[in-house]
C-alpha cells in the first residue's frame, strides 16, 4: 500500500512537472492514435453504411460475419499481420515502414476499421427502413440517401468513433511488435506503461497511465457532447 501511495505521489509530481520525454511520448500517441482513427473513419463509415443500405447484398452472409469477427481481433495477431507484411522478407518490406510510427498508424487502422464498419452497419440499419425508400422517392441520389440516413444514425455513429478511439489508444500489442518501443521513435504510451513497470519505475508508469486515462476521458467527454448537441440533449 506505502509503494503504492508513494508512486502515486511521485506520479502526480512528475505530471505537475511536465518531463520533455513525457510530453514526446504523450505527443506521438496522439499522432498515431489519431491518424489511424481518420483513415479507419474516412473508409470505413461510408463502407458500413453502404452494406447497412444494401441488406440484400451479394455475399453478405459470408461479409457480415467476416466483419464481426474483425471486431473482435486479438491486437496482437494484427501486430503479428503487420509485421511479417513489412518485414525484408514481406510484400511490403521496400517501404521501410517497420519500427516506424507510419508502420503503427497501419497496424491500428487496421485494429479500428472492423469496428468502424460493423457499429456504422448497425447504427444504420437501426434507422426506420422506410426512411431510405421515401428519400429516393423523392428524388434523393444514393449519396443524399446515405449522408440522410447517417444523420439519423449519427447517436450509432458516434459510438463507433468511441469505440474504435478506445480499443487503439489502449492498445499495446500491435504498436510494440510493430513499433518496436524505440524511444524517441515509436514509443507510445502503453508501451511505456509496460516497459517502465518492467522496471520498476512505478511512479512514471502510474503518470503515464494516469495521462492515458485523462486523454482517454478527455476524447469521450468530447465526442458525448458532440453527440447530445447534434441530439438536442442537454
Amino acid at each position: 500500500m506505502d509503494t503504492l501511495a508513494e508512486a502515486l505521489v511521485n506520479a502526480l509530481k512528475l505530471l505537475r512537472d511536465m518531463d520533455p520525454a513525457l510530453l514526446e511520448t504523450v505527443g506521438l500517441t496522439l499522432q498515431v492514435t489519431g491518424a489511424a482513427l481518420v483513415i479507419a473513419l474516412i473508409i470505413g463509415i461510408p463502407t458500413g453504411a453502404a452494406i447497412g443500405l444494401s441488406p440484400g447484398v451479394r455475399g453478405a452472409g459470408f461479409l457480415i460475419p467476416l466483419i464481426y469477427t474483425g471486431m473482435g481481433l486479438p491486437p496482437v495477431a494484427v501486430g503479428l499481420f503487420v509485421y511479417l507484411l513489412l518485414s525484408n522478407q514481406g510484400p511490403l518490406g521496400g517501404l521501410d515502414w517497420l519500427f516506424t510510427p507510419t508502420g503503427m498508424v497501419l497496424a491500428q487502422t487496421i485494429i479500428a476499421f472492423p469496428l468502424v464498419v460493423g457499429l456504422t452497419m448497425a447504427a444504420v440499419r437501426g434507422v426506420d427502413a422506410q426512411l431510405p425508400v421515401q428519400l429516393r422517392a423523392l428524388g434523393a441520389t444514393r449519396r443524399q440517401t446515405a449522408l440522410t440516413t447517417l444523420v439519423e444514425a449519427r447517436m450509432g455513429v458516434t459510438a463507433a468513433v468511441v469505440a474504435a478511439f478506445g480499443s487503439i489508444i489502449s492498445e499495446v500489442g500491435a504498436v510494440m511488435l510493430v513499433g518496436g518501443n524505440i524511444e524517441g521513435r515509436t514509443r507510445v504510451l502503453t508501451t511505456a506503461i509496460v516497459l517502465e513497470t518492467r522496471k520498476g519505475n512505478f511512479a512514471l508508469a502510474l503518470a503515464l497511465g494516469l495521462i492515458l486515462l485523462a486523454l482517454a476521458f478527455v476524447a469521450n467527454f468530447a465526442f458525448y457532447r458532440l453527440q447530445v448537441r447534434r441530439g438536442g440533449g442537454s
